[in-house]
């Protein structure tokens, strides 16, 4: 089992929970931070001092405060750790489940496990952490279809935001109007009409609100 393990939240509750689980799994050395610059700093001052870390488990998103931040999410976090420091395990432990997001997390930045917070939150990372303790990996069972085969299409982040308008209600000359006021491109109706019958091609929709239902049912927002 691991013995020298940080936690990166900023959720003092969801922290208590994390520490007490690595302690009922025998952790010796736990340390716990709320800002992912400073899981950094201790990360690169343990290394440095020969006693590096084995494993984080660090939150996706932190919520900003008063302090400025280099390192402001747990991917950009485990994006740098992940160059400078290849041998060092990480869990994600977050409430994001959009399959195309874990995906990108094991497959781009190499993460060991992801782990959904919830109900059976702290049970699953328990298991997680035995697993990747033993070089395995791990998903949350509501996230497992990410890694199949058959999840395959791929929609980027300016296409989740057009299908999540779509989700709201917002009509296409709306999406356009807002677009251009907060400066997203592209923004012309003509634009968002391709981009929309391109996704229903590709998703085999037959209409936006059947498109949105199908990217809603494979979890890509």
């Amino acid at each position: 089992m691991f013995t020298k393990v940080i936690v990166a939240e900023d959720q003092d509750d969801i922290n208590n929970g994390v520490v007490a689980s690595l302690k009922e799994l025998g952790v010796s050395d736990i340390q716990h931070v709320q800002y992912c610059d400073d899981a950094y700093l201790k990360i690169k001052r343990a290394a440095l001092d020969q006693k590096p870390f084995e494993l984080l488990i660090t939150d996706l998103s932190f919520t900003a405060d008063h302090r400025e931040q280099k390192l402001s999410s747990g991917e950009h976090l485990s994006t740098v750790l992940r160059k400078e420091f290849p041998e060092l395990k990480i869990i994600m432990y977050s409430v994001e489940d959009r399959l195309q997001r874990v995906r990108h997390m094991i497959q781009k930045l190499g993460i060991n496990a992801y782990v959904c917070k919830g109900r059976h939150g702290l049970k699953d990372l328990s298991n997680a952490i035995k697993l990747v303790d033993n070089d395995k990996t791990y998903l949350s069972s509501n996230i497992s279809n990410a890694l199949r085969p058959s999840q395959d299409l791929e929609i980027d982040d300016f296409d989740m935001l057009l299908v999540e308008k779509l989700s709201h209600g917002l009509s296409q000359d709306e999406i356009s109007s807002e677009f251009k006021m907060n400066n997203i491109k592209p923004s012309s109706l003509s634009s968002i009409e391709k981009r929309l019958n391109k996704l229903k091609l590709d998703f085999k929709a037959n209409n936006a609100i059947h498109l949105v239902a199908k990217v809603k049912d494979m979890g890509l927002i």
